[in-house]
């Protein structure tokens, strides 16, 4: 019996994806803080704000005299709450390491701050966005979230406003509170405020997927579909999908070839059907990420850490 309890917990033991939580782990270290680094060290002494519920705590700090990072720990708390009321255990589990780990270095950072960039707000709202954004980043990429005005966002979207977007939802949150920092703070802070969630949402877009499109999709629908989709994959060595389509202005039954390629392909795709067939349609849209097999894609279970 105890033999066999052993083994069942060497099995279950080796089972485990060490390699996996040591990523995440160390992408929670390392992004919470950077970012803690970067609210307590540029945006805090430089006077600036940014959206969502930092941005609400260092305006909160500034009406009641409450030291910002406690009123972000109670707002993260409640986030959580809410999450696990309205959302349920599971959405709750994806928020709850950072709801409750983040604002503890947040705390510690603040404790003995240093001003990063001094005397020029233009270089401090810059500086701010690239740090949180590549810390942010480092996180999310890892599928963490910090349940902030996004898991807000997502809970007004499902209970109260299914009929407006997730984004929408999200710019008007943050736009409230970049708002708000007009009459606490001044017009200037609120524009730097504006600034500095540009740059930090651009160098987030970076970090997650990379500078510029890497890939492409190539959606072709022409009457030689056949010597499309072979040359495809016998020169080009890319994989390709086939639909049926129906135009909607001659209601003819066409096949859509769909492939995705790298730029340069899609430009020796592009020259192999324009002496094919001068009356095929092409449509090429940039691909942010792609997940599974092929050149330049990302395997899905290394990219979530399983």
């Amino acid at each position: 019996m105890v033999q066999a309890i052993a083994q069942n917990l060497k099995v279950n033991i080796g089972s485990i994806n060490w390699k996996g939580i040591a990523l995440d782990a160390a992408a929670v270290g390392i992004g919470s803080a950077m970012v803690a680094f970067a609210t307590s060290s540029i945006l805090k002494t430089n006077g600036l704000v940014i959206g969502g519920i930092t941005g609400a705590s260092i305006i909160a700090e500034k009406v009641t005299g409450i030291d910002y990072t406690y009123i972000y720990y109670a707002l993260s708390v409640c986030v959580l709450l809410c999450a696990l009321l309205f959302m349920g255990r599971r959405e709750a589990l994806k928020i709850a390491a950072l709801s409750i780990f983040f604002p503890a270095v947040l705390i510690v950072f603040n404790r003995s701050p240093f001003s990063f960039v001094e005397g020029d707000m233009m270089l401090a709202s810059i500086y701010f966005g690239l740090i949180y954004g590549v810390g942010s980043g480092i996180i999310l990429k890892r599928g963490f979230s910090f349940g902030g005005t996004d898991t807000i966002a997502k809970m007004l979207h499902v209970r109260v406003f299914p009929f407006i977007s997730l984004s929408q939802i999200l710019l008007a949150i943050d736009t409230v509170v970049i708002a708000a920092s007009v009459f606490v703070f001044d017009r200037n802070i609120a524009l730097y405020a504006i600034l500095t969630q540009v740059v930090f949402m651009k160098t987030l877009d970076v970090v997650m997927f990379g500078i510029g499109s890497k890939l492409v999709k190539m959606e072709v629908i022409s009457a030689r579909y056949e010597e499309v989709s072979r040359y495809v994959m016998s020169e080009i060595k890319r994989g390709v999908s086939m639909y049926e389509v129906i135009g909607g202005y001659e209601h003819e039954s066409r096949v859509k070839v769909v492939t995705v390629c790298s730029p340069r392909e899609m430009m020796l795709i592009k020259r192999f059907i324009a002496k094919l067939d001068p009356d095929v349609f092409v449509n090429v849209t940039p691909v942010s990420a792609v997940w599974g097999r092929g050149k330049g894609f990302e395997s899905i279970a290394e990219e979530s850490g399983i």
